[in-house]
């Protein structure tokens, strides 16, 4: 059984996710503030977390970044912040996807095992790709670049994965959509550009010239062969 912890200080809100995700089958643990939110993630390890942005002792963005320097849990962020900045600030930070509020709780539902299908999925690929010098064990969730170990989010992983298989081939931003399979992402190619900077800051020697994920400008990326 999987296990989601969601992270809200409104306990109705809570009450309504817990039971449609228990009723879908998930084990579900609630925090109601940042500090409690961090430990239960540390010491429970849930297989997602579904995070407030609004809570009352730290900024969800912040409690996002504390979770991404020791876990590579998916995140799923549920807020009533809207605009496009703060998506993309959201994704920028690790977020495998963004719920905004008023929402609805099945579709919720349909995100949380979207997400937990892309980690399946992942974990299911038995191979090793070599690309370059980037070594990437797909079971594993494993990134060598050079001989530095590199840790990704299960998103990033994903679309690293598909990048490297295909080394040389130009992959248009609504391929790699299709690639990640993410219900938040359907029409929201943005996202794509931002997971993109994530990869590129973790594995490139120089992220500003990238010598392994490529722009093609008005097209999407490609993989370096070389």
């Amino acid at each position: 059984m999987k296990t989601v912890l969601i992270v809200e200080d409104e306990r109705a809100i809570v009450r309504v996710v817990r039971d449609y995700l228990e009723q879908a089958g998930f084990r579900v643990l609630a925090s109601y503030d940042a500090a409690t939110a961090l430990a239960e993630t540390r010491a429970s390890k849930p297989d997602l977390v579904i995070l407030d942005l609004g809570l009352p002792d730290r900024d969800g963005l912040d409690v996002a970044r504390a979770i991404r320097g020791f876990s590579s849990t998916p995140i799923i962020v549920l807020t009533a912040r809207g605009t496009e900045a703060d998506r993309i600030i959201g994704l920028e930070l690790g977020a495998d996807d963004y719920v905004v509020k008023p929402f609805s709780p099945k579709e919720l539902v349909a995100r949380v095992r979207a997400v937990l299908r892309r980690v399946d999925g992942v974990e299911a690929g038995a191979e090793v790709i070599r690309a370059a010098d980037v070594v990437i064990d797909v079971p594993g969730m494993r990134v060598v670049v050079g001989d530095r170990e590199v840790d990704l989010t299960v998103t990033e992983f994903q679309l690293l994965v598909t990048l490297a298989r295909r080394p040389g081939r130009v992959l248009t931003r609504s391929q790699l959509l299709d690639a990640v399979r993410g219900v938040a992402f359907e029409s929201y190619e943005r996202a794509i550009d931002a997971h993109i900077k994530n990869i590129r800051r973790k594995i490139e020697p120089m992220p500003g010239e990238p010598r392994y994920i490529q722009t093609v400008y008005g097209v999407g990326y490609r993989f370096s062969e070389k």
